[in-house]
C-alpha cells in the first residue's frame, strides 16, 4: 500500500503541499496507540497500524469509517446528528456539539450490532438479529453479486421479487430510525451506498417511521448525506484541512 501511494504522489505538483493521508477503517479503532482494536469486516484485531504510518513517511489520520463519513459532514450544518453509514456493513456515528462522540471504548455509534429481531438472521459478527443483518447495502446486494444501481434499476422497472425486498428493507430501517431518535433525539443523516439513492424515497420511508413512532409528526430529522460517494474518503482527507486552519 506504501508503494501505492508513492507511485500515485510521483510527478504530483501537490506533493509538495501535501498535509497529510486520511485512511477510513470498518473498525474500531484506537488513534492514540495506532492499533484496530476490532474489525469484524476485515477479521482482524489488535492490529497495529504503526508501520504503515512509518512506511508512508507522511503524517496519517486512521478513523473509524463511519466516523469519518460523520467528518464530511459540516458540522455547523449539523452540530448534533447521527449518521447512519448504510454501506456493504453498517455503520454509524454521533457528533454533540460538533465533535465527534467516541465513547468510552471508542464503541459509540456502533449500530449496526444493535439487536434489531431477537433471533433473526445471522449476522457476520456472529450474533444473531442485528441490524447490520437487515439494513446494510449487502441486504439488497446479496452480499454483492449484484450491485446496487443493478438492485435500484429493478426496482425502478416494478420487479416485483425486488420491490418485496426493498419494502422488507425499509421497513427495518425504519425501525432502526424510531429507534435512534427515540434514544438520542438528534437529526438522522443517511449516508453510506444506500443513503445516496434514498433521497428519492424519502416520503415511503417517511411513512413508514411515523408508523413507529407516535411522539412525532412529521420527519424533517431524517436528512440526506452531503456525498452520495466515498464519504469516508472525504472526511478523513477533511481531518488535516481543519488541523491546518487551525495552526495558521
Amino acid at each position: 500500500m506504501a508503494q501505492k501511494v508513492k507511485n500515485f504522489l510521483e510527478g504530483e505538483l501537490a506533493k509538495d503541499t501535501l498535509l497529510g493521508i486520511g485512511v477510513a477503517i470498518p473498525g474500531i479503532i484506537d488513534q492514540k496507540e495506532r492499533i484496530v482494536l476490532k474489525s469484524h469486516a476485515l477479521g482482524i484485531e489488535n492490529y497495529s497500524l504503526r508501520f504503515l504510518e512509518q512506511a508512508l513517511e507522511i503524517p496519517v489520520y486512521f478513523e473509524n469509517d463511519a466516523n469519518a463519513a460523520m467528518l464530511a459532514e459540516k458540522k455547523q450544518k449539523y452540530p448534533n446528528a447521527i449518521y447512519l453509514s448504510l454501506n456493504h456493513t453498517l455503520g454509524g456515528a454521533f457528533c454533540i456539539d460538533g465533535k465527534l462522540f467516541r465513547g468510552q471504548n471508542q464503541k459509540a455509534g456502533e449500530f449496526g450490532h444493535m439487536i434489531l429481531v431477537p433471533g433473526g438472521r445471522k449476522c457476520y459478527c456472529g450474533k444473531s438479529g442485528c441490524a447490520d443483518a437487515y439494513c446494510a447495502a449487502s441486504v439488497l446486494t446479496q452480499d454483492n453479486r449484484q450491485s446496487l444501481d443493478a438492485f435500484m434499476e429493478k426496482i425502478e422497472s416494478g420487479d416485483e421479487k425486488n420491490l418485496q425486498t426493498w419494502n422488507e428493507y425499509l421497513d427495518h430501517l425504519a425501525v432502526l430510525i424510531s429507534n435512534l431518535r427515540m434514544a438520542y433525539d438528534m437529526d438522522i443523516i443517511l449516508g453510506g451506498d444506500v443513503g445516496g439513492v434514498l433521497s428519492d424515497y424519502m416520503i415511503p420511508l417517511g411513512e413508514k417511521v411515523m408508523a413507529y413512532n407516535g411522539f412525532e409528526h412529521d420527519v424533517s430529522y431524517l436528512k440526506n448525506c452531503s456525498y452520495k460517494k466515498e464519504a469516508s474518503a472525504v472526511g478523513a482527507a477533511k481531518y488535516f484541512f481543519t488541523k491546518h486552519m487551525v495552526e495558521l
